[in-house]
């Protein structure tokens, strides 16, 4: 699943609403472009674990996850806390 993931790939939720769009791979997660990210936390870039892909249709990465629920599962890579 993790070489079919590429960057500009559109990510959804489960719920069909747009999450983010693929920036890239970083080990196993998948790194958002900061300019476009569903939800209050834009202006930096916002991960999802390789965990949550519940497959690769086109051009787009379908979550396990609702688009709100998975923003909150995001995680930044220098572990602080993410305002909710």
């Amino acid at each position: 699943m993790k070489g079919k993931i590429k960057e500009g790939m559109e990510v959804i939720g489960a719920d069909g609403v747009h999450v983010g769009t693929v920036d890239r791979v970083e080990g196993e997660r998948i790194k958002l472009g900061k300019s476009d990210t569903y939800g209050r936390h834009e202006g930096h870039h916002h991960y999802v674990e390789l965990g949550f892909v519940a497959g690769v249709e086109g051009n787009k990465v379908r979550l396990s996850a609702n688009a709100d629920i998975a923003v909150t599962l995001e995680e930044e890579p220098s572990g602080k806390p993410v305002d909710l």
